[in-house]
């Protein structure tokens, strides 16, 4: 056990950390310089194309007898609950800052959950060959964070491996090997799983104590269900089977399940015979903030969907799904996202990796009703609202926002966040150059396209964190949108009484443009209740029926015209109007 070393790479978004992995890979020669590329653990297309780590990824390498085990974890505050998993697994941490951006506000957030679990920190200045780097600034604002000495940080170029061998050295001297008792009873955590359709669910796990062999019978402490384990091993870029995983170390467990149900992250794994008293503590639940319906293109496809989703599930454990019906788009699942991104991100790899298109619903917040009778009701769908008679208040729930950035970009944020009902709570300045502010805000108003905004009026430089710090009331209403003077639930919103006219306006001109033209009128309508807010008219396809009637008695023309009203009012009954995929997703764009 003194021979392991377990530690995770942290940093804000962009920062350097997958390239960082790739020199300690390459210097511990775990990869051959044949198979060796960019960002090497980032295995998705997904993460090469975007640029940015979506999942953790786990390897181990071996430096001088020691057997190192890195975790590399996303940057993009959606995925900061892949970052508290990785942590939970480690005893130390890597804490990468950029030379030419300085600390940013997700660098803060990862820090502090890393030190709040114990973590030994060491800190890194990347990308010091940059034109643009200002090293001594950065150290300085380091320093300030961590209240270590300048000489403690590591001044590195990823990009070139100047200064990273020192690194692995300083690995296995500051970071504490593992505590755990060998010969207690077995206690692992699981921290990851993937499902593979021939060994089914895989899950990677490290052992706290005792250890794991080939044949034992093990039980998952919070399934209650048992098994005998298949293989055990360790995780280098394939899967290497080994006879055990001892104590202190981290690897994977294949035993046959073939139901994603059954495997829960967090979980802890024992032994059947000699079981340990209590599972591991200190392992946060996921606290999804954005809500969206989910459903298939095809209703047929219902089933199909929900075996997907629980694969799914299994590779992502931030994301959590129940069944819902719609009178619009048939029967589907209400899913729970940690953001924006994180939405989009999961509709993009249902589509690539199962082949599974879903229309997605706009994305709203939970809230918290409570009625007349006292009851309190958690609300993630405005379909799901009471009656506005039984509603004696509703609260939203709030953030606290950290935003660091220049202080030129001061002015312009601040307008931002006031306009989205932000407070100010409090501002100082890191540096003369550098500013940071933080607001509470209702996380309603963040949803949608606060963080795209602010990186477009802070020229890409402010960056982004928060938390949630509660609920407080707050004057929402109902807003529906009705087509054909059919209320088209799945387009319906929950919205603050002040921005409802402007919102409801917005959306009815937007959906005008995005509803194809029928062979009658569809007047398109924003309504609070039975008052109807805003209204714009898709015009109906015309057919000339008077190119016929050349000459002659104009009452002949009008004949026709009369007729062809009438055909058009019918139709109009019994008309029904589709909603293309593209207007669900142009809600979220309303302001572009």
């Amino acid at each position: 056990m003194n021979r392991i070393r377990n530690f995770c790479i942290i940093a804000h978004i962009d920062h350097g950390k997958s390239t960082l992995a790739d020199r300690l890979l390459e210097l511990t020669s775990t990869l051959s310089a044949r198979d060796m590329e960019n960002q090497v653990l980032d295995d998705m297309d997904l993460e090469k194309e975007k640029g940015i780590t979506i999942k953790s990824h786990a390897i181990q390498m071996n430096y001088n007898g020691y057997r190192l085990n890195l975790i590399d974890t996303p940057g993009h505050v959606d995925f900061s609950y892949e970052v508290s998993r990785s942590i939970a697994a480690c005893e130390g941490a890597l804490l990468v800052v950029d030379a030419t951006q300085g600390v940013q506000a997700q660098t803060i957030s990862n820090l502090y959950m890393a030190i709040d679990h114990g973590l030994e920190i060491i800190p890194i200045l990347n990308k010091i060959d940059m034109d643009s780097a200002q090293p001594d600034l950065v150290a300085d604002e380091i320093c300030d964070l961590l209240g270590c000495d300048p000489d403690d940080i590591f001044r590195v170029s990823a990009r070139t491996g100047e200064g990273v061998p020192p690194i692995l050295d300083a690995i296995v001297e500051k970071i504490p090997a593992p505590k755990g008792d060998p010969d207690a009873p077995l206690q692992a955590l699981i921290f990851d799983s993937v499902f593979n359709s021939f060994r089914g669910v895989i899950a990677y796990f490290k052992v706290s104590n005792g250890c794991v062999r080939k044949g034992d019978k093990v039980k998952f402490v919070a399934t209650g269900m048992e098994y005998e384990v298949e293989e055990v091993g360790a995780l280098k870029m394939k899967l290497i089977p080994e006879a055990e995983v001892g104590c202190g170390d981290v690897g994977y467990i294949i035993t046959g399940i073939k139901s994603a149900v059954e495997v829960k992250v967090g979980d802890t794994i024992t032994h059947t015979a000699r079981p340990c008293e209590k599972a591991i503590a200190g392992f946060e639940e996921v606290k999804p903030m954005v809500f969206a319906g989910m459903y298939p293109v095809q209703a047929d496809k219902f089933e199909e969907l929900r075996a997907v989703l629980e694969k799914f599930q299994l590779n992502d454990a931030s994301f959590v799904y129940e069944p819902e019906s719609s009178l619009a788009l048939g029967s589907g699942f209400r899913c729970g996202f940690l953001g924006l991104l994180h939405l989009e991100i999961v509709q993009e790899r249902l589509f690539r990796e199962f082949d599974m298109d879903v229309i997605t619903t706009v994305p709203n917040v939970s809230y918290k009703v409570y009625t007349m009778q006292g009851e309190v009701l958690d609300v993630h769908n405005p379909s799901g609202l009471p009656a506005p008679t039984l509603i004696d208040h509703i609260e939203e729930p709030y953030i606290r926002a950290q935003i660091i950035s220049k202080s030129e970009f001061f002015g312009p944020i601040m307008k931002l966040c006031l306009d989205r009902r932000g407070t100010l709570v409090s501002q100082h300045y890191i540096t003369a150059e550098r500013v940071e502010l933080n607001y509470d805000m209702p996380l309603s108003e963040i949803v949608f396209d606060f963080y795209d905004k602010l990186k477009t009026i802070s020229k890409g430089y402010a960056s982004f964190d928060y938390h949630i710090t509660g609920y407080r009331p707050a004057k929402l209403v109902k807003l529906d949108i009705l087509l054909n003077g059919e209320p088209a639930d799945a387009l319906s919103t929950l919205i603050h009484e002040d921005n409802a006219y402007t919102f409801g306006r917005k959306m009815c001109e937007k959906l005008k443009d995005l509803i194809p033209r029928q062979q009658f009128d569809i007047p398109i309508q924003a309504a609070i209740g039975a008052k109807i807010i805003a209204r714009e008219t898709v015009k109906q396809v015309r057919k000339d029926v008077t190119a016929k009637c050349y000459g002659g008695d104009v009452t002949r023309k009008r004949k026709l015209l009369e007729k062809q009203k009438e055909g058009k009012k019918r139709m109009r009954q019994i008309g029904t109007v589709q909603v293309p995929q593209s207007a669900f997703m142009a809600v979220l764009k309303l302001d572009s």
